[in-house]
């Protein structure tokens, strides 16, 4: 989802200090001791911000994109390359999502680095890797039916071979140094006082200088998109929604005009307090649509056009279907909308209540 919100007269807006991101091999100086990289991801968001911070010693490197041989290859170039050929002593994982998560365990066990993260991005992570299956399992299947999810998009699901996190991720050794809200760590000389906010993910931390204006983003403080905050078969009555507009205006608290944002995708920002009010405006902009749409009882998979403002098919259908789970869960549990299930499928069926 894309944002509109207007600033306000006292906002400056949001801002790119710099317009183009670092090519491939190579990194971009964002701030004295902190390099700005970029690897590629096989999806249509095709990047992941990584970074690099001057420890003297060695590097501390914030998320790791994908595992796989093509990302190792590109981590083996940036460390011959921007790195100077010095090691890699730590890495920071914000979330434990693929794209951040997923070469973290080669740089331990190959490069020896320490794996910082929180508790439950370590535990997710750990999970995932061993859960791992040759065809969706019925708890996912049952899932599909409940959103209204076609018989026949089901069956040719039935034939493909899901998605197994191992697949992206390299395997996590036993060990890990956990960070928590309010912690405080040291990286590239400075302090950081460590956050952590849900919604996209359970316990993402971020991380705000006590020194100067950087505040590590991840995917919590992303500008221009919103980050995908879907519900799933393992925890199918979530409200993801609320999390994130909860965590967002928590945030608001700390963020400054002055406060110079490294995300996980797009490019590095400013006006942090704008953009914080933009992703919440945006999913209650998003939640009134959606209400007013539901004058008829519909299925989640008939919710898209009122969320995204377009239809969407293909691929990003399964990304649209569970943001629409999680925006008919927040207004249910607002009563905002009723459900009932429908028919020997056993889709749920939603119409607004007032």
């Amino acid at each position: 989802m894309t944002q509109t919100t207007a600033p306000r007269p006292q906002d400056p807006g949001i801002r790119f200090p710099h317009e183009e991101p670092p090519s491939p091999g190579e990194a971009i100086t964002v701030a004295p001791g902190v390099l700005w990289m970029r690897l590629p991801l096989p999806m249509q968001l095709d990047h992941v911000n990584v970074y690099a911070l001057d420890d003297g010693d060695g590097w501390t490197v914030i998320d790791t994109g994908f595992g796989g041989g093509k990302s190792k290859e590109a981590w083996l170039g940036l460390i011959a390359g921007p790195l100077q050929g010095r090691p890699i002593r730590r890495v920071v994982v914000t979330h434990h999502h693929p794209d951040h998560i997923g070469l973290a365990g080669w740089m331990q066990t190959d490069h020896g680095a320490e794996l910082v993260t929180t508790r439950t991005s370590w535990l997710f992570a750990r999970m995932l890797l061993l859960d791992v299956h040759d065809r969706p399992v019925p708890e996912t299947v049952a899932y599909w039916r409940s959103a209204g999810v076609d018989e026949a998009e089901i069956a040719r699901r039935m034939e493909e071979n899901p998605f197994n996190f191992k697949d992206v991720v390299s395997y996590l050794p036993l060990g890990y140094t956990r960070v928590a809200e309010g912690d405080e760590i040291t990286m590239g000389g400075r302090r950081w006082r460590v956050r952590c906010d849900n919604g996209h993910a359970p316990e993402h931390a971020t991380f705000w200088s006590l020194d100067d204006d950087l505040v590590i983003g991840g995917d919590q403080l992303l500008p221009g998109i919103s980050a995908n905050l879907g519900v799933y078969a393992t925890e199918p009555d979530a409200d993801p929604v609320g999390e994130w507009m909860e965590s967002c205006t928590r945030l608001a608290q700390f963020a400054e005009e002055r406060h110079f944002v490294l995300p996980g995708h797009k490019l590095p920002f400013t006006g942090l307090p704008l953009r914080l009010r933009q992703m919440v405006e945006n999913h209650v902009g998003a939640l009134n649509r959606l209400e007013d749409f539901l004058t008829e009882p519909k299925t989640a998979a008939q919710c898209f056009l009122p969320l995204f403002k377009r239809e969407i098919t293909g691929a990003s259908a399964g990304m649209a279907l569970v943001e629409a789970v999680a925006h008919l869960n927040h207004l249910l549990r607002h009563g905002r909308v009723r459900r009932w299930r429908d028919d020997p499928q056993g889709a749920w069926l939603w119409q607004a209540v007032g």
